[in-house]
């Protein structure tokens, strides 16, 4: 079974563990062998976070720099700070209002490593919901509608009905569902 690499990050308080957690619990549930570490920093502080989760023939926690085949950001510069970890052609996923997404220094970095990049306003998503600490499943939400990683739309959502606490389950899933929905449509719209 071919190894899948992917960095999630953010800042503490942002949900990266409950992310992972969901990715690790659907990976797992399709049968892939997991291993997951997490660095937490100040986390409480609002400091970085950052999950390691490699999916497959692994042996070791720890993605190596140029390895990563996604990256889930939960805050835009964090995911400037760890683009040593993707690989060539991979896929970065970003929650950013930012019209100026990436920023032009970078994005000559990402072009010349073919990382095929995209921004959502996870954020906004969560907040327009009333759950402003949600961002982490809007982007979720958001990566999926793509169908690009190991774990498919409809795999995620079974798997954060199955593991949201009983009073968050619903919101959860509609927060999941309105990323989806906005991936859905900037998808549609490339092709317009």
């Amino acid at each position: 079974m071919e190894t899948i690499n992917i960095v999630l990050c953010g800042l503490g308080g942002q949900g990266i563990l409950f992310m992972t957690r969901v990715l690790a619990q659907a990976a797992l549930d399709k049968g892939f062998n997991v291993i997951g570490a997490e660095t937490h920093g100040m986390a409480q502080r609002g400091g970085s976070v950052i999950s390691h989760l490699r999916l497959g023939d692994v042996e070791s926690s720890l993605v190596r720099t140029g390895t990563a085949h996604f990256l889930l950001s939960l805050e835009e510069n964090e995911g400037y700070r760890n683009l040593p970890f993707l690989s060539k052609g991979a896929r970065m996923y970003v929650n950013t209002n930012s019209r100026y997404f990436p920023r032009e220094e970078i994005k000559n970095f990402l072009d010349k490593r073919e990382i095929i990049y995209r921004s959502v306003a996870a954020a906004d998503i969560a907040r327009e919901l009333g759950a402003p600490r949600s961002s982490n499943l809007a982007l979720l939400g958001f990566f999926s509608a793509f169908g690009e990683g190991p774990i498919s739309y409809r795999e995620i959502k079974m798997t954060i009905d199955k593991v949201s606490p009983d009073r968050l389950r619903d919101i959860n899933l509609k927060v999941f569902e309105a990323g989806y929905t906005k991936g859905k449509d900037f998808e549609e719209s490339i092709f317009d």
